[in-house]
């Protein structure tokens, strides 16, 4: 595998892995043939806090880029980049993580006019972990809700690639970089050449997560299972959700029909289970990453 416009290997020489500084460099990427006619954005977010109701956004990060058919980057925007007061002393712990202090946040926020411009400026919006992503920036950025949405974490197989783990850092490691992780501009461009990255079938990182992220997908949730069964679910990749107290997964359109007779065997065809049935939805890239209770469904 090779990192485009790089010509370096991943995995070093021998027994020797030799990182090297990732520099992401605004302009054309060198990519010949086809001009780049399409735009993608990716974005990232450092918080006070984990939970999206309780905490602020302090640093929004994002950098757009344009790509071709075949899914290469051809072009690379400039980086923006904001800081943001939460109006409360940050933990320690965040402190600590990030390297943000109080002291770095007094009085700046976010523009929030030329953030959404942005992000509304493109195809989609791409982070490494948009299950989190997204709820932060849509609650800060209300007027760029309902925009697709993919993810360079989830809609990558990174272990079929020959790839240990799947932390934005370490995946940058095993591909021969080292960043300054857990600042939103440093992870934005680790990222952006993540996405670059060339896998062994010819085709780019970025064209793997189009793929995946442009699929249909069906949420399932196990409405009224029995306690008994949370193993079985846990086993199944359900997730528990604390406040909608129910388990659910996302399955691709190839695999609802199995998903829903797998449920009738294991889960519903105890007499112990509080429904008939589990709910099931459709999942977009526009209303992917969002609370279980889906709302009224965003347009297609």
């Amino acid at each position: 595998m090779d990192i485009e416009g790089t010509g370096r290997a991943a995995a070093g020489v021998g027994d020797v892995r030799v990182l090297h500084p990732l520099r992401v460099i605004e302009g054309p990427t060198g990519v010949d043939g086809e001009p780049g006619t399409y735009g993608g954005v990716a974005v990232d977010v450092e918080t006070s806090g984990l939970d999206h109701r309780k905490g602020r956004i302090i640093e929004l990060a994002m950098r757009r880029f344009r790509y071709n058919r075949a899914g290469e980057i051809t072009e690379i925007d400039r980086a923006y980049e904001w800081r943001e007061d939460p109006g409360e002393p940050l933990p320690a712990e965040i402190i600590k993580l990030t390297g943000i202090t109080d002291a770095d946040l007094a009085g700046r926020e976010i523009d929030e006019d030329v953030a959404t411009r942005v992000l509304c400026s493109t195809s989609f919006v791409a982070a490494h972990h948009s299950n989190f992503d997204r709820r932060w920036i849509e609650d800060r950025l209300p007027r760029a809700r309902g925009l697709r949405w993919a993810c360079s974490m989830e809609d990558i197989d990174w272990r079929a690639q020959g790839f240990d783990g799947r932390s934005l850092g370490f995946l940058l490691m095993q591909a021969g970089f080292y960043h300054c992780g857990h600042r939103a501009s440093a992870d934005v461009d680790a990222m952006i050449q993540l996405l670059r990255l060339r896998f062994d079938d010819g085709r780019t990182a970025l064209a793997h997560m189009i793929e995946s992220a442009s699929k249909p997908r069906w949420r399932f949730r196990a409405r009224g299972a029995y306690y008994a069964v949370k193993d079985l679910l846990k086993e199944r990749k359900y997730r528990w959700d604390s406040d909608a107290k129910v388990w659910w997964r996302d399955v691709g359109d190839e695999n609802r029909e199995h998903e829903e007779w797998w449920l009738a065997a294991n889960v519903y065809s105890d007499g112990r289970v509080k429904a008939l049935g589990p709910d099931i939805d459709r999942i977009t890239a526009r209303n992917r990453f969002l609370p279980l209770d889906l709302g009224d469904p965003a347009p297609q």
